[in-house]
């Protein structure tokens, strides 16, 4: 089904409350990975459909998204980060069927989502696999193996996408391991790739829409933050939380978007 602009927004407004109340940070990958990631649960899986979060400090996002699709409830999003809970910073091992891999460690996602596909084709499933990487988890050397994985066996039915908001922890992309573009790189396997606007949902639909006969990969030019002005492209919104005057302020900017 396809969600509106408006439940969209709720959904961008619930992700901040969620951070806010439990003082967490992350907020600025979250925002730039929302959208795609709505989409991709509203309109995109299908019951034996998996998706995999490898950018596991997105889980926030990953949270919202299933808090909007029905499958927790407002009391699970308050428990977030919090004692006993089970939406916890990064996915967890199990207590949630949608999630299927805790994801805490970046760099494994790909090859998870790369093996469970393979596996639902070796069991005559029609069953498709999504996979959410960050641009920084293609520094890692495991990336690249399961990418070498994925398009030696052909694996049709994984999608792989990447937000591309060129920031992580210690500095942007380019700073820290300049693979920059890292659709150039990409180009070199046989994948069917493509790049779009991350934030523009009927750009994110067209290219769901796609069928490939191989490994699908779906680079998201996105914004770090986006929707708070005082979030956009810094790195700080990777790790620090909202105080209460700037939460103040996000809510007011997210309103009038």
């Amino acid at each position: 089904m396809t969600i509106s602009d408006l439940d969209m927004q709720r959904a961008r407004i619930r992700l901040l409350q969620m951070h806010y109340d439990s003082g967490v940070g992350h907020i600025g990958g979250n925002l730039s990975a929302l959208d795609a990631m709505l989409i991709v649960f509203h309109e995109w899986l299908r019951p034996q459909d998996r998706f995999i979060l490898s950018k596991g400090h997105s889980a926030g996002a990953l949270y919202t998204a299933l808090w909007s699709v029905g499958r927790l409830s407002d009391d699970d999003l308050k428990s977030f980060h919090k004692e006993g809970t089970l939406l916890a910073g990064h996915p967890p091992a199990s207590g949630i069927p949608e999630i299927l891999f805790a994801t805490g460690s970046l760099g494994h996602g790909l090859s998870l989502a790369a093996g469970t596909a393979l596996g639902m084709r070796l069991i005559g499933s029609d069953a498709r696999v999504a996979c959410l990487t960050s641009d920084g988890e293609w520094q890692e050397g495991s990336t690249w193996e399961a990418l070498i994985f994925a398009a030696h066996h052909k694996l049709k039915n994984l999608l792989v996408l990447v937000d591309h908001n060129n920031l992580q922890g210690f500095g942007s992309t380019t700073e820290v391991a300049s693979m920059s573009p890292l659709w150039q790189r990409l180009q070199g396997f046989d994948v069917d790739l493509e790049v779009i606007d991350g934030h523009d949902p009927e750009a994110i639909r067209a290219s769901l829409a796609r069928n490939a006969e191989r490994p699908r990969f779906v680079v998201l030019r996105t914004v770090k933050g986006k929707g708070v002005s005082f979030l956009e492209n810094r790195m700080d919104s990777h790790y620090l939380p909202l105080n209460e005057e700037k939460f103040r302020i996000a809510m007011a900017e997210m309103a009038l978007s």
